[in-house]
């Protein structure tokens, strides 16, 4: 497999190509590709642009990019994605554009060049979608439970 990189404009060649910094990482970073700093306030969310398109190249296309919050950012700041994982389908060829949201108590600043997420390839499986008149709820343990169902403990 491979994955094509197109450097937009908007992505300052001076940041470096995309790379995995670690050989044992799962993903490389995304970085805001702005002009300018830009604020986050408090309680809201930002589209922000990354300045690049990505296509995969396999023998089948099953396998998507998925973009991730960065931890520190999260640990330091409360920053995240508004959609927790973000999903790129194999055939999307847009520019990607990170959904980054301030969940913490202060305004957070996005530099130009800011690693803001970070993007991963994974499998993606599809089952065959099969129609029932009634799926059986009394074949597992824990049947219909659902949120708050195992208790506290």
């Amino acid at each position: 497999m491979r994955l094509i990189v197109e450097y937009l404009e908007n992505y300052d060649k001076n940041w470096g190509p995309l790379a995995y910094k670690h050989a044992d990482d799962s993903g490389f970073d995304l970085r805001a590709a702005i002009k300018e700093p830009m604020v986050v306030k408090a309680g809201t969310h930002a589209l922000i642009p990354n300045g690049v398109k990505l296509k995969l190249e396999s023998e089948d296309n099953a396998y998507e990019i998925q973009t991730r919050p960065r931890s520190g950012l999260a640990a330091r700041n409360g920053i995240g994605l508004v959609n927790s994982i973000g999903t790129y389908d194999y055939g999307f060829r847009g520019e990607f554009i990170t959904i980054l949201s301030n969940w913490g108590p202060t305004d957070f600043v996005v530099n130009p060049g800011d690693r803001i997420c970070q993007a991963i390839v994974c499998p993606i499986i599809r089952p065959q979608i099969v129609e029932v008149d009634k799926i059986d709820t009394n074949d597992t343990t824990r049947g219909v439970g659902g949120l708050g169902s195992t208790g506290k403990n």
